[in-house]
């Protein structure tokens, strides 16, 4: 269920003076427990730098998925919003029913696009058919948490660089006392993390309108998963739940996005914890997908002006200083240099927990759309495979391996 944010409270509630000199957008965004604190940040700045544009914040959406689902249907029903927030791995389906709008005549009068830190290597990650319809906004990658305190405790020095290595820190643990010794976010977003273990191992698991789950690669990550879960005895609790037990010091690894880091800091300020680089399986990772959301242009306005204001507000958003505020705020990386190079130079130094995701900038690959109109369908398949499998409803990875290829098979394009 959406809730509506204290920001988006405020801002649908005000009546600012002189308001009918302004001009109003309408505007969404995901995941509130995460962004909130981001865009209370931002939005000052931009009313007092556009103080004729009104920015109107919807009710924010659940996840990445529930943000494309809205969009979908409120196409239809002739609602959009003038800028959306989607995730990097749900562009697609906006710019292929011509949801989106492409940026690139907003972005051919600015004159120093490039210099205020909009390089071409963050420009693809929303670049379709040599169009750009995205801003990308933050930018994530799957990191290890540990609890420095309770890992020193029991006697584990350093942190795991594979899964073999983290099942083996499991034991341990345990033996310290800790029933339930890691987390790991398999239900997170867009099977974020089943295709970090498939690029782990150097494989998509998109091929051209074609899927991968029918490689040794998926029968590896299956695998892989099935030792975590039994091996390490995890408890299949929410994320809400697992990111409470954490910052309670209750769970002492916990794998997932970076960009959980601003909300367990502000949970628990005095919590003794860190962020490391993704294991890998059998060595170091050879690839990450990229995690994160992008701002796009969904205005249906005829209004030169509200196209305009949009474009405004994009802007701002993933300028240097509003990008900076994704970094301050949460665990997300700016992509934007600027942010990264000049306004956050010492920031990582001052706080390594937020570091781990940038030294694997490296091994960033894509965070891949599944072929087709049944993208959202194929996410939801491989979520129930691995639900099976975390229940343990599911024992045989072979067999497994299976139905999702079965299942699947069905959705892909003909």
């Amino acid at each position: 269920m959406k809730r509506l944010s204290l920001l988006a409270g405020l801002m649908l509630t005000a009546t600012p003076l002189l308001a009918q000199d302004k001009v109003t957008i309408e505007f969404v965004y995901p995941y509130s427990a995460i962004f909130d604190v981001t865009y209370e940040a931002i939005l000052p700045r931009f009313q007092e730098a556009h103080p004729e544009i009104e920015v109107k914040f919807r009710a924010s959406y659940e996840e990445y998925e529930d943000a494309s689902n809205t969009v979908l249907r409120e196409a239809v029903s002739g609602n959009l919003p003038d800028v959306t927030m989607q995730g990097l791995n749900r562009q697609q389906i906006l710019v292929e029913k011509g949801i989106a709008q492409p940026l690139d005549p907003f972005i051919a009068e600015e004159a120093d696009f490039e210099v205020e830190g909009y390089h071409p290597a963050m420009l693809q990650l929303s670049t379709f058919d040599d169009k750009v319809y995205g801003l990308p906004f933050s930018v994530s990658l799957p990191v290890g948490f540990y609890n420095t305190d309770r890992m020193e405790k029991a006697g584990i020095d350093g942190f795991p660089a594979t899964w073999d290595e983290v099942i083996a820190d499991c034991g341990t643990l345990r033996e310290a006392g800790f029933e339930n010794p890691i987390f790991w976010d398999w239900q997170i977003t867009g099977n974020w993390l089943f295709q970090a273990l498939m690029w782990s191992q150097d494989k998509p698991l998109v091929e051209g309108q074609d899927m991968t789950l029918d490689s040794p690669e998926a029968l590896v990550t299956l695998q892989t998963i099935q030792k975590i879960v039994t091996e390490c005895n995890m408890t299949n609790l929410s994320v809400e739940e697992a990111i409470t037990s954490f910052t309670a010091g209750e769970i002492p690894m916990l794998f997932s996005s970076t960009s959980y880091v601003g909300r367990i800091s502000r949970g628990n300020a005095e919590l003794p914890f860190t962020t490391a680089s993704f294991p890998g399986i059998g060595g170091e990772p050879l690839g990450l997908p990229a995690g994160g959301n992008a701002a796009m242009m969904t205005s249906t306005s005829d209004d030169p002006a509200v196209r305009a204001a949009a474009w405004e507000w994009i802007k701002f958003l993933t300028s240097g200083e509003g990008a900076a505020d994704v970094a301050r705020t949460t665990g997300y990386m700016p992509p934007n240099r600027a942010a990264n190079e000049l306004i956050l130079a010492d920031f990582y130094s001052r706080y390594p927990e937020k570091a781990a995701a940038v030294v694997q900038l490296p091994l960033m690959r894509e965070w891949q759309a599944y072929p087709g109109a049944n993208g959202l369908a194929i996410t939801q398949v491989i979520y129930d495979g691995l639900e099976r499998l975390v229940t343990g409803e599911q024992t045989d990875m072979e067999e497994l391996q299976q139905e999702l290829v079965d299942e699947v098979a069905d959705l892909l394009p003909r």
